[in-house]
């Protein structure tokens, strides 16, 4: 269990990036959305242990993280939005020098890890090549191959399918969900369909804060009425956003759909929306903007 409390962290320049986070995480993944911004990002390296935060508390089984941070990298996979190679290193090469990093000296036990690994992952065919020269897809699956060098219990990936095709997207998914099975995987990202794909348990990040926590599943049973559809002109969108509360729109058919929040029925032709946890995300992050805006009045 991965224990988080009133973690705090402010910028030398005033930027309140994190603002009393608690959170607790079990095995299993765990998915972190948030938009851009939101903070993802500094609580990824502040639990990986690259920065320490200005109050709180973190503990991850009986290790203190902010007291302890070198027992924790021993049980640490850390995987972060971007991360560099030696260009002319082979996928296994590398893989075997970051297994001596990681503490791994016997020759012949490094070779069993990294063989495993890269087979795992399925880069062993392209074992010899320059990992410079992989595809966006390959290059994360190597990622994840470097991450879980010495069994850890914690893993940490932040945005991992950005930019990934669907197939390679796909197999990414099936991987992490084949990890996630016995230890912690905390994924941070700002792509809906890969919490509602992988995650049983996941939380909203946005503004430095925990806006939302629980299942995808029960969270979208929860909003459920509160966001309406409807099929207008495009023409007609900016009357509707100045009417309604709009927090999404898209194109279907070659018109405009556009989803509102609101409480009760907002009559107009609008129906209930079919819910999904698109709909959840974006509706917290509509009731967090409000928030902001009525604060200062207050």
């Amino acid at each position: 269990m991965l224990e988080l409390v009133n973690v705090s962290h402010v910028y030398a320049n005033g930027t309140r990036a994190l603002d009393d986070v608690t959170l607790s995480i079990p095995k299993g993944m765990f998915g972190l959305l948030g938009p851009n911004g939101a903070g993802k990002s500094t609580l990824m390296r502040t639990l990986a242990t690259l920065q320490t935060p200005r109050s709180g508390s973190i503990r991850f089984g009986d290790i203190d993280i902010l007291a302890e941070p070198e027992r924790l990298r021993a049980t640490l996979g850390y995987l972060p939005q971007d991360f560099g190679v030696y260009p002319r290193v082979s996928a296994y090469h590398m893989l075997d020098h970051m297994a001596v990093l990681k503490g791994i000296a016997l020759k012949g036990e490094r070779r069993e890890t990294v063989e495993t690994l890269l087979n795992q992952v399925n880069l062993w065919t392209v074992r010899g090549k320059a990992i410079a020269g992989f595809s966006g897809g390959m290059r994360q699956r190597f990622g994840i191959a470097q991450a879980l060098i010495g069994n850890p219990g914690l893993i940490i990936v932040d945005e991992p399918t950005a930019g990934l095709d669907p197939e390679e997207r796909n197999r990414f998914h099936n991987l992490l969900a084949e990890i996630g099975e016995s230890v912690v995987v905390i994924l941070s990202t700002h792509i809906v369909e890969d919490v509602a794909d992988l995650c049983p348990r996941m939380a909203v990040l946005a503004a430095g804060r925990i806006q939302l926590e629980g299942a995808p599943l029960d969270l979208i049973e929860r909003a459920r009425g509160t966001v309406w559809a409807k099929t207008i002109e495009r023409a007609d969108l900016d009357d509707y956003s100045r009417r309604f509360e709009v927090i999404a729109t898209r194109l279907y058919a070659g018109r405009t759909m556009i989803h509102v929040l609101s409480e009760n029925d907002p009559g107009d032709g609008f129906a209930v929306a079919s819910g999904g946890l698109e709909d959840v995300y974006f509706s917290t992050l509509a009731r967090t903007r409000r928030a902001a805006t009525v604060a200062p009045a207050a």
